[in-house]
């Protein structure tokens, strides 16, 4: 088993206690040694010829860039500060950044798989950051417009002066086992005899467990017991943090909502051990940078 799922791991320090000092981040801005990610239409930039590794970039890349863009703050390691930039506005980034012999900008779920762990907890923050960024340019308060601050871990408004901070939806998603077997489901328009965990977001007032039970019986019938929590997962497509858990099914026959799932059935160990291994067979499962493959994995190793 890896040391956790895709995306979480990043190994850069968020500072939260110097974020807030505008001198500070002032002199980071300033300082040669900092190092600055270009995001474009939040494709991150990574290095060719692999396109698996983020490719950083001094702050000269973007002196003729008008309007000049704001850099967020992602954090900071061994004492070098590191910032996301948004180009999205370029219609061609790598030939106008003059990039092209060595960077491209990549799909995440295109490259997650294949990149340094760290580089990938990085580029999730990276998405997330500069997407809540592109969304929240007007107060949803009072509709006025609103002006990065604290390295654009917050946006405050300028007509009412309310404060905005990033949102995190949460979503559960769970391995519902009963013996050697586990209940996997598939939405539409998913690709041939793939199957995943079930998943739904977390409602107002609800804690994790419930969830998951209301989740699981809404869409398949099947009825949850116990709820084990095992790992989570930032999910940056834009914002979610994916919450996974094991289940314990207390019932068996499966009434699948078609409105949520295409189907949902019971797979054996095996079969799943198989799919995780890569075996051609009746389950496809989802790609080992998502937490569905890291619970399956996890609960078919389990003794």
């Amino acid at each position: 088993m890896a040391d956790g799922p895709a995306f979480s791991g990043s190994p850069l320090d968020r500072v939260s206690h110097k974020r807030t000092d505008p001198a500070w981040l002032e002199r980071q801005l300033a300082d040669e040694k900092t190092r600055f990610l270009p995001v474009w239409r939040l494709e991150p930039m990574v290095k060719l010829p692999a396109a698996q590794a983020l490719a950083w970039a001094k702050w000269v890349l973007f002196e003729d860039l008008d309007p000049p863009p704001e850099p967020v703050l992602l954090g900071v390691a061994d004492g070098v500060a590191h910032f996301a930039v948004d180009v999205s506005a370029l219609e061609k980034p790598e030939v106008e950044l003059g990039v092209s012999d060595v960077a491209c900008f990549a799909e995440l779920r295109a490259i997650a798989s294949s990149m340094p762990p760290g580089d990938a907890g990085i580029a999730a923050h990276a998405r997330s950051l500069v997407d809540w960024q592109q969304r929240n340019r007007h107060c949803p308060a009072c509709g006025g417009r609103t002006r990065q601050v604290f390295g654009g871990s917050q946006r405050n408004c300028i007509d009412c002066s309310a404060e905005h901070f990033p949102r995190t939806s949460p979503v559960v998603i769970s391995a519902v086992v009963r013996g050697d077997r586990c209940l996997l489901g598939r939405s539409r328009g998913w690709p041939a005899r793939m199957y995943s965990a079930l998943a739904g977001y977390l409602e107002p007032g609800e804690t994790i467990e419930e969830a998951v039970r209301r989740e699981v019986v809404e869409e398949s019938g099947i009825v949850v017991g116990d709820v084990r929590y095992l790992a989570s997962q930032p999910w940056p497509f834009p914002s979610s943090l994916m919450i996974g858990c094991i289940a314990a099914a207390e019932t068996e026959s499966v009434v699948v909502d078609p409105v949520e799932l295409e189907d949902a059935r019971w797979f054996d160990r095996n079969v799943i051990r198989a799919a995780l291994d890569g075996a051609a067979g009746e389950l496809v499962v989802p790609p080992s940078f998502s937490i569905a493959h890291y619970l399956l994995r996890s609960w078919v190793d389990s003794p």
